[in-house]
């Protein structure tokens, strides 16, 4: 796929949200844009009045460099601008807070906690209730809080998908949380956009927004599999691939998450390879 087919596809995530965190950020945006709007659209008159009036074939144009600017121009050149820098601070400020990734959604249901292990170039997805495990492939209710727990096991991956929310780095030797919720039963692109390697282009998963019977279904289905994770399969999988196709593991060891969080907080000698990690404990 191009990078602009992404660009486009990730647009097109943005602009057609389907939860209500990736709704709040659209919106947003798109407040954004207009209030900027206030200043680009007066700016781009001027410029074209100002490229038509001092034309080379207006003979009538005056030359005056030494003329003032009345007061109503400095407040044109300086105030307003200085007007929407401050309205753009306080509603980032605002929304910074309200959209929290760590934050709950307030929902009378649930949340359905999902670990994420970023592997070169893959997904790992653990469902520690339900007790089963997938890669490059997420299922859950619709209207359903999602509480995604994020570490890695490789270079440093970026999880997002577009029309659900806020994307969040994962990264080796730490974690962090991030909650999202679809509103809607669907489809959804997952990708990786950190630039993490040559694999890093086919980093990507389906997320599949279904009704609370569809989901129970699949997580039966899935539980009946032959597949188990344990940690010697986990270690083939760990290994450097690309473009993998999902695969289900119809049970997983229960601190296999944990253990490879814990991996990288041993001595300093075992953090040789990982350059730059000062504090392997560090927490985002």
């Amino acid at each position: 796929m191009s990078l602009f087919s992404v660009a486009h596809a990730a647009s097109v995530g943005v602009l057609t949200p389907a939860g209500p965190i990736a709704e709040q950020e659209r919106n947003i945006i798109i407040l954004s844009v207009l209030i900027m709007l206030c200043i680009v659209i007066p700016f781009l008159v001027t410029f074209f009045i100002i490229a038509r009036k001092y034309r080379a074939g207006n003979p009538k144009a005056k030359y005056e460099p030494d003329k003032k600017h009345g007061p109503w121009s400095e407040i044109i050149l300086w105030i307003l601008p200085a007007i929407i820098v401050v309205v753009l601070g306080i509603l980032t400020w605002k929304a910074t807070h309200a959209l929290d990734p760590y934050k709950p959604i307030d929902s009378n249901v649930p949340p359905l906690t999902i670990q994420v292990i970023a592997l070169p170039w893959k997904w790992l997805f653990i469902y520690p209730q339900q007790g089963i495990a997938t890669v490059n492939f997420i299922e859950f209710p619709a209207g359903t809080p999602l509480h995604f727990v994020l570490t890695a096991d490789a270079p440093m991956s970026s999880f997002w998908i577009p029309q659900l929310g806020s994307q969040i780095y994962a990264m080796s030797g730490m974690e962090t949380q991030l909650n999202l919720m679809a509103d809607k039963t669907g489809q959804f692109m997952g990708e990786d956009t950190e630039i993490n390697g040559e694999g890093y282009s086919g980093m990507k998963f389906t997320a599949y927004s279904v009704s609370q019977e569809t989901f129970d279904g699949w997580v039966q289905s899935t539980k009946a599999g032959s597949n188990t994770l344990n940690m010697d399969v986990y270690n083939q999988l760990a290994q450097p691939s690309e473009n993998n196709s999902p695969a289900f593991y119809s049970s997983v060891d229960e601190s296999l998450y944990n253990t490879i969080v814990m991996k990288f907080m041993g001595p300093t000698s075992s953090m040789e390879a990982m350059p730059g990690m000062d504090v392997p404990g560090m927490q985002m």
